[in-house]
């Protein structure tokens, strides 16, 4: 009877002990919270999320895109990026939202605002960590 309860103990302080170490573990893990979406002439385009800083993000993004592109970030929401088909170096627009699905109809909707004809989404990415 002894020895049961001794394994007992044994078996909560090990459990104990686990919980704990993943406790630390999940507190000390680095949060990721920067993305950013590049936008170019001609469709260009680069994105990055989930980056541990906005300045390493916005890296990632321009060299993606290449060439001068303006950048814009995004912390836990999503950027869309919408061309004209029928002219991909002509009108275009891009817009940053908490839902991808706001960022998308936004993006589309300042294409044709811009003088698009035949506006569709280029590329689209969402920074969930931010």
């Amino acid at each position: 009877m002894l020895l049961h309860a001794v394994a007992a103990r044994r078996s909560a302080a090990a459990l104990l002990a686990l919980i704990l170490s993943l406790t630390v573990m999940q507190i000390s893990t680095p949060v990721y919270a920067a993305g950013a979406f590049a936008i170019g002439k001609c469709g260009a385009y680069g994105q990055a999320f989930d980056y541990p800083a906005e300045a390493a993000a916005i890296a990632a993004a321009r060299k993606q895109c290449g060439g001068k592109c303006e950048t814009v970030t995004m912390k836990r929401s999503c950027a869309a990026l919408s061309i004209d088909m029928a002219n991909p170096c002509g009108a275009h627009g891009y817009a940053v939202a908490p839902r991808i699905s706001t960022s998308l109809n936004n993006a589309t909707r300042k294409c044709y605002e811009f003088g698009g004809k035949e506006c569709v989404i280029r590329a689209w990415a969402c920074d969930a960590k931010g």
